[in-house]
Order: structure tokens, then sequence, then C-alpha cells
């Protein structure tokens, strides 16, 4: 920690604001890495700070109760205020403040993740939810459970995990895609063909090219005058960082308003450091700034973070933020994998047959694989996260073949 940090640290500590995934395994990591000054974890949600990934699979169906994290934050000495929102930051003051007033710091770790996009006009109507939050997930269980007719608005992979749900809970599902396939924004066509045809694989009906006009108690009135049955409406159309309470901070964000963390995850402010979904940080490896909203970063980056705010001198010991991306999805009966970061530009490798329940897409840059995803196919994700990570070329003939591994396909 730095000579300033060393002398600051007995009387405030580090505190963290955040507690999700991204900050819990933060004060995890300070203790892990030997920091022994105080410690404090600020939460907006009144829980015990929880996973997020089983809200849209064990607990919406009712098989877990909650996804608490299995941590004794007594025994680490981690001072928890819950139920307490932030609302703004002065660090000239190094101060957070809050609804109970102002909380001091010597070091700050912003981890407040992010917040779901709102369908414009549907506000206050009733039967119209998010699934981004626990409470989230504990008013769509009884939906669920009384089968209603579901409209899911927005065919990205919360879409997908919802739909996927909801047919498993015997609803009646339609979802409605602004774009003309589903994840657009995410794959391209030739990939998210075979998938589109998932949906009436499961019962699901998916409407591509449809926009809401606006929600009615029971209904989903589309543009061109659709009137869909909606016993609920589930809003997944994307996130956004929760950086709104930055706003006059002086802190730097980004277009897209997350916070432009530098390589080891330090952001314009002395003392300020920024993980998880509401940073991005600049990628050597891809020659890019990414902003990855997954559950890998938000497990990865709190290490970075904890070895720049003990290392000795505060000479940056940490090694820079730069991890192969990494996610998963469950949806259709299928896992989804995917690792790394493509480009338009980039060569695309089929290895399998989309037409059958299990294939692997490759991107390839230079002849070296930079990203894949995998349908069914575990071990070929395990092996191409290692062969991005090396940088290796493939065989491109080799590496097409589903039969050879892919760390037989290597040139």
């Amino acid at each position: 920690m730095s000579e300033e940090n060393e002398q600051r640290t007995p009387a405030h500590g580090v505190v963290i604001v955040g507690a999700g995934m991204a900050g819990v395994r933060t004060a995890v990591a300070l203790r892990d890495e030997g920091y022994t000054g105080p410690l404090t974890l600020i939460g907006a949600e009144p829980h015990q700070p929880y996973d997020r990934p089983p809200l849209s699979k064990a607990v919406l169906l009712g098989t877990a109760e909650h996804s608490a994290f299995g941590i004794d934050f007594e025994a680490l000495d981690v001072t928890l205020r819950l139920g307490l929102p932030v609302t703004g930051l002065r660090p000239a003051d190094r101060q957070v403040d809050t609804g109970a007033g102002p909380v001091p710091y010597d070091v700050l770790v912003v981890a407040t993740g992010a917040e779901p996009l709102t369908l414009p006009g549907s506000q206050g109507v009733p039967g119209v939810h998010l699934l981004r939050t626990l409470d989230d997930a504990a008013r769509l269980r009884p939906v669920l459970a009384r089968q209603h007719d579901v409209v899911v608005v927005g065919a990205g992979w919360i879409g997908a995990e919802f739909a996927t749900a909801a047919r498993a809970a015997g609803c009646a599902v339609t979802v409605v895609e602004a774009a003309d396939r589903p994840l657009a924004g995410a794959l391209p066509a030739e990939l998210t063909a075979p998938m589109a045809r998932w949906y009436a694989g499961s019962g699901a009906t998916l409407l591509t090219g449809a926009r809401v006009a606006r929600v009615e108690p029971g209904t989903v009135v589309l543009t061109d005058g659709r009137r869909l049955p909606a016993g609920a409406v589930v809003v997944g159309i994307g996130a956004r960082p929760a950086t709104g309470w930055l706003d006059g901070s002086g802190i730097a964000l980004g277009p897209d308003g997350s916070v432009t963390a530098d390589a080891r995850l330090r952001t314009s402010a002395p003392g300020v450091y920024a993980v998880g979904d509401c940073a991005s940080y600049p990628s050597a490896r891809y020659g890019a700034r990414l902003l990855v909203h997954h559950w890998d970063n938000a497990l990865q980056g709190p290490r970075t973070v904890a070895a720049d705010i003990t290392a000795a001198g505060g000479t940056g010991a940490a090694e820079p933020y730069d991890p192969v991306p990494y996610f998963w999805s469950e949806q259709f009966g299928r896992f989804v994998q995917y690792a790394g970061h493509h480009a338009a530009a980039d060569t695309l490798l089929w290895r399998g047959d989309p037409a059958d329940d299990a294939w692997t897409v490759l991107w390839l840059r230079g002849g070296a694989l930079v990203a894949l995803l995998a349908v069914g196919r575990p071990r070929d994700l395990t092996q191409g996260r290692k062969l991005v990570e090396s940088g290796r070329v493939l065989d491109p003939v080799r590496a097409a073949d589903p039969a050879v591994p892919l760390k037989s396909a290597v040139r």
C-alpha cells in the first residue's frame, strides 16, 4: 500500500461500494493479500450479499430459496452496511455520500455493477418485471407457478434464460425482439440463425423485427397493431453501468457510462478503484477498451485490485488486468459458453454442424484463436480458452474437424 494509504489506513481503511460478486470478492481478496486494516462493504439491498446467476435458474424456479455467498464476513472482519444506497462521491474529501450520511475512506473500490434498462412507458404498469435482484426473482416465482402467459421483451442472454425457465414452469411464452434475430448485438447472423430455432423447439414463440408500442394491463401492444396476451411481462433489453451516483465526482466515465479504469483498475481519482460490470479497462490482448458484463469478470478483477492496493510502496505490483473474457448461459436445454473477444473482421470457422445439439464456432485473427462459442462442447471451451491465452496459431482444417481435439489443431 502507498505511503499515503499506510498513514490513513488506521482511520478509515478500504471502503467497497457494491455488495455483489465484484465487491464481495474484493473484500475476500484483500484479506487473502494480507490487508489487515478496516474494511467496509456497502450494499444498496438489505439482503445478505448473494450471487446473481442462480436468480434466472434455481431461485426463479423455486429449487433454491436464495443464492447468498457462503462467506463468514464476521470472521473476515468485514463491516457490512446493507440497505444503504450511495448518493454521491467527493474524492477531494475522500468521502462517499449515503442515505445515512457520509462514509470516509482511505481507499475506495467502486463495484456497483450494472442496472437493467427499462422499457419506456412501462413504469408503474402492473405485471411488468425486471430480473436483476433477489426481490425481482421472488416477485416472478408466483408468476411462473401460476403458469401465466408471459411476454419477454428482448431476445438477449437474460431473455433466453428467462424464457427457458418460464417454459420449464409450463408457461406460454412469447419473446419479442426489435432486431431481426436474437443476440443481434453480440453474435453474427450466421450463428444466431440456428439459435433462433431453439425457441420453437422449446415451445416458445419468437417474434423478431417486432417493437413494443405500449404495455397495457394484461396485454402487450406491438407497433404493427398486434396484441399479445400477457399475464406478466419480463423486460430483458440490456443493462448499463450503475454509475449515476458518480455524477459530479470528477471521475472519468466513458460514453457507455462505465468508469474508465486503467490496466490496474484504478480510476482517474487518487485512491479510487473500479471493478466488475461498472468498469471498462484497456485490453492489450485485443487492442480495445472492454466493458464486460459477466460473472467471471467480477470474479477475476478483484484479485488485481487487491494486489494493487496492498502493493508495498504503491509501486503497482499487480499485473495488468487483461484476462480472456468468459461467460456461460443455460438456455433451452443447452449449455452455451463463450471465451475471448471477437471483431467483425475476424475469420469465423465452424466446428461441427449447427443443426446438431453440440457445435462450436471459432474466431481466428491472423490464424490465432481470439474467441470461441461452444454449445454443448465444454472440452472445446476449456482447451480453446487456453489457446486464446497463448495466442497459438491453428491449422484451420484440423480446427474445423470436431473429432480433433482443439489442442491438437495447433500448427
